[in-house]
């Protein structure tokens, strides 16, 4: 499979692939396609992980995408000004991402949920509670909101994140959600309540407009409904 990432900031994933091989998205990530791509439905290895990934912020179902009798081409759009990266996932090279984050995938790519450890400050942590853990062998794209920045902490250093902006981060870096300190703070500092701790060692991506913030933004502008 050969790539071409164009089109910044609304950019598209443009990918060529040899006859057979196959592509995954979620959520009708497609935007254009050869005629002899074949498109199959499926869980993405059952009901199980279906459930998971539909917990996790995607849809339960996974669309496979084969080139058949020849070459093929398909092509995957953003939904939102941004970025779209590519990783190379290997054991030992997992990848941690935003939900909704994943964009597609070479079929050997397996998604998953991952879960915050400390579940209760997890469901008061909003965004950065579930997030989607990217693992098997495949090339992925995923899309991030905004310009990307990436910082590659060393082991036992940390970064402070407020919760939306981290997009992903290597599966060896730990992340913990605290509560803002002091309640002025919390209550009028105009930041949150919580935040996210992101730990190395490991490359951490941060977003600079996360879609969540947007619509906070906008929906002070948006006409009530009463």
């Amino acid at each position: 499979m050969k790539y071409t990432i164009e089109g910044a900031p609304l950019p598209v994933v443009i990918c060529d692939l040899n006859p057979e091989e196959t592509m995954i998205t979620e959520r009708g990530s497609m935007s254009w396609m050869s005629p002899n791509m074949k498109m199959e439905t499926t869980t993405g290895g059952g009901i199980g992980k279906a459930l998971g990934r539909m917990f996790a912020g995607e849809a339960m179902f996974q669309n496979r995408y084969t080139a058949k009798g020849g070459t093929g081409l398909i092509a995957f759009a953003s939904s939102f000004p941004g970025d779209i990266r590519a990783f190379e996932i290997a054991p030992g090279r997992e990848l941690i991402v935003q939900k909704s984050g994943f964009l597609a995938g070479e079929s050997g790519v397996e998604l998953s949920v991952f879960f915050q450890k400390k579940l209760g400050a997890g469901f008061f942590g909003g965004e950065g509670f579930i997030l989607q853990k990217l693992s098997g062998t495949g090339t992925v794209f995923c899309e991030f909101d905004g310009h990307v920045k990436e910082y590659n902490l060393q082991a036992g250093q940390s970064i402070v994140v407020d919760t939306g902006y981290l997009a992903a981060m290597d599966a060896s870096c730990s992340m913990e959600i605290k509560s803002v300190p002091g309640v002025k703070n919390m209550l009028f500092g105009g930041e949150g309540v919580f935040n996210t701790v992101v730990t190395g060692p490991g490359r951490i991506y941060l977003q600079t407009m996360p879609i969540s913030g947007v619509a906070a933004v906008l929906s002070h502008y948006l006409p009530s409904s009463n």
